[in-house]
Order: structure tokens, then sequence, then C-alpha cells
């Protein structure tokens, strides 16, 4: 039978048969195991741990997100603000008007006049009337009038008269409207304009330019009117 021998050194270690050398007691100490990890191996774990913190944490806030808003409560609508260039509010209820006969051709060019007459004044939308359609018109709430025909106003020659967009017009103040009346046209056209609607005159312009196209000049016209 052959038995393993070994021989104790100076230094307390035996060496054994086969060559190597181990501590007196026979016991040898377990291998460092950290040390014999690969240190780029260290580096791949540390990175892939970073990597999954940060794909993490979005998700983490999104869900936060989202739990909030299920929970929040319902915030109302803000109301719009009203436009300024938003149309009035008004009747659409007929306008009451009178409407005095009129000779074959004053008919025939207010009948030229009202159909050319514009669908609106500035944000006045026109409204039915509830006697000569072929003669009068309305627009707005209260209502801005125009009336084709008529008796000629009569004014001292002193009174100023105003032309806007090549209509002489004469202004005359009332206690409730402002009434301008053409001086230069061979028919009267004669708009009402309520107190309401400041600065009269412009309230013309639209006005002004139909009855050029419809209704020629004529008749005894002021001085202040001559261009």
């Amino acid at each position: 039978m052959t038995t393993s021998s070994s021989a104790l050194d100076d230094d307390g270690t035996r060496e054994a048969a086969d060559g190597t050398r181990g501590p007196a007691d026979g016991n040898r100490e377990p291998a460092d195991t950290t040390a014999a990890a690969p240190a780029g191996r260290d580096r791949t774990i540390r990175g892939a741990a970073l990597l999954a913190t940060l794909i993490a944490l979005p998700i983490t806030l999104l869900v936060a997100v989202l739990a909030f808003t299920k929970l929040a409560p319902d915030t109302p609508a803000a109301a719009p603000s009203p436009s300024a260039s938003s149309a009035r509010v008004q009747s659409t209820t007929p306008v009451q008007m009178a409407a005095p006969a009129l000779a074959a051709r004053p008919a025939t060019v207010c009948r030229a006049l009202l159909s050319q007459l514009p669908a609106s004044i500035r944000d006045l939308a026109q409204r039915p009337v509830t006697a000569g359609p072929e003669q009068n018109a309305a627009y707005g709430d209260p209502a801005l009038t125009v009336a084709c025909g008529g008796t000629e106003p009569t004014f001292p020659s002193t009174d100023e008269v105003w032309t806007v967009n090549r209509v002489c017009w004469h202004l005359a103040e009332q206690a409730d409207a402002a009434v301008l009346s053409t001086v230069d046209r061979e028919t009267l056209i004669t708009v009402r304009v309520p107190r309401s609607y400041e600065q009269p005159l412009q309230w013309v312009p639209a006005i002004s330019s139909t009855i050029v196209a419809t209704v020629p000049s004529g008749g005894a016209i002021p001085s202040g009117c001559q261009r």
C-alpha cells in the first residue's frame, strides 16, 4: 500500500508528495473569488442596472401623471370671449314704415335702389318692413331705416351739408334720431339713424354707393354740394 507523504519546511508549510505547498495543518484557504472575477463583467452589470433605471423612471412618471389626470376633477371649459366683430343681437320682426304712393318715375327709381341695397350695413342685418318693400328698407335693432321718395325737406341755406361717397346729405338732429336727406338727387332718399348709433354719417357710405349707381343726380343742388 502506497501512502502519501509531505515534508514540513522552515516557514511552517508542508510540501505534499505532488510538489504543492500548503499549511502545516493540511487545511487550505478558499480561493478569493472576487479577485478572480473579471473586471469587465462587473462594469457590464453596473451598466445594465443603470440602463434599467433610466428606462423605468419615465415609465413611472407617466403612470403617475395618468393616475393624477384620472383622479383630478374635471375643469369647466372657459367661456368664449365675445368678439367685437360679431353681429348685434337684433329683432327680426317687421319694422313699421309708411309707404306713400309714388309717381311712375320715382317708383321706378326706388325699385332700382331697393333692389341694390346691401343685405347688411356694418353689423346691422336687414329686417322686413310692414309696408312698401319696393321703397323702404330697415336694418338692425333699433332700426336704421331707408325711405325712397317723398317731399323734399326745406332747410336754411346756411345749414351745413355733407358729401359722403359722392352723395350730398343734409343732417337734421331729432330727439331720438339723426335724419339724413339727399339734396342732390332727382328722387329723395331719407335715412333715419337712431341716437344709439353714434356718428350718423358713418352709417351711410354703403347706401351712398348704391344711390350713385341707381338714382340720377338732379334738383336744385346746394352750393355746398358743388364739385
